[in-house]
């Protein structure tokens, strides 16, 4: 975290508007209320000033360039390109400031009011770029390639939106808001792709969780894990960890689970004389009708006529 000349803010402050940022980040009024575009170096407050973290009404969108050294690793990890690193903030996420506004870094902001976008199919396929859910040390890091397409669309972001309102121009600006974000997904995936070791040690760690977890008593006693519960034993986002999983494997966190259900529900089955319904309780179900539905969508057959099928 920072070192802060204002109070320690414990509860972050909510910017409910573009206006509102612009004016405490000492930035002139932006030209469109619910759209905008500023670069780093037009910041007029020092780090020092910038409140430990906020929340806000409205998608925030940034790309840092010149970041090169430990102030930009991946988490405990490496990063894969020092060009720039970009990252996705959802309306009601925490941002945090320790190091999203540095002295000496070049790169730009965007932000987006969800109003902005009503009217358009982006208005709710916003919702399913993953990115947004993200944390920060699960940032984009971009290659100089990647970073050239990036600035190019926000700088036809920000000429549209500086430009004389006529009624091309919200559709142009979401236009390349969706270019924009596509783009985004395309270089997600391919870092996915690239982070083979990172990825390999991840899925590692999974394994050994869900062995863990299933060999013992805790499914019968906690009851199936959750997909955040597995994120958080591997400190990364649920959706970071379902799109890498959905990258590498063709399964999301999810999926792994039901897998491992679906194994554990077989050998249960084919080697025991509990009851259908003792098995899903054991198995962390709360209703046996569940278990049964999830098995018969799984295997094709219900529990009952894969256990006979042994018999």
């Amino acid at each position: 975290m920072s070192k802060l000349a204002l109070d320690y803010m414990k509860v972050p402050s909510n910017i409910t508007s573009i206006t509102a940022l612009h004016k405490l980040l000492n930035l002139k009024g932006p030209s469109n209320p619910l759209i905008s575009v500023f670069d780093f170096n037009e910041v007029q407050i020092a780090p020092e000033t910038v409140l430990s973290a906020i929340t806000t009404d409205f998608y925030v969108v940034a790309l840092k360039k010149d970041c090169a050294g430990n102030k930009c690793r991946y988490g405990q990890q490496y990063y894969d390109f020092a060009e720039g690193i970009m990252y996705f903030i959802a309306p009601g996420q925490v941002l945090q400031f320790d190091d999203i506004l540095l002295a000496e870094v070049k790169g730009f902001v965007l932000a987006v009011h969800p109003d902005f976008l009503y009217g358009y199919t982006l208005a709710t396929q916003v919702k399913n770029y993953g990115y947004f859910a993200y944390a920060s040390n699960e940032a984009l890091h971009l290659s100089e390639k990647e970073e050239k397409s990036i600035l190019d669309i926000i700088a036809n972001i920000g000429r549209e939106i500086e430009a004389n309102i006529d009624a091309f121009t919200q559709d142009l600006l979401v236009a390349n808001l969706e270019l924009l974000l596509k783009y985004c997904d395309r270089f997600y995936n391919r870092q996915f792709l690239t982070r083979k070791k990172v990825s390999s040690d991840l899925l590692i760690k999974l394994e050994t969780l869900l062995d863990d977890y299933f060999s013992n008593e805790k499914l019968a006693i906690n009851g199936i894990p959750t997909v955040q519960f597995i994120a958080d034993q591997l400190h990364l986002s649920a959706n970071y960890l379902s799109d890498m999983l959905r990258v590498q494997t063709g399964q999301t966190t999810q999926q792994h689970i039901q897998n491992r259900l679906i194994g554990k529900a077989k050998e249960l089955l084919s080697t025991t004389q509990l009851s259908v319904s003792e098995i899903a309780y054991q198995l962390g179900f709360e209703h046996p009708q569940s278990f049964h539905r999830l098995f018969k969508n799984r295997t094709a057959v219900s529990p009952l006529a894969f256990r006979q099928s042994f018999n």
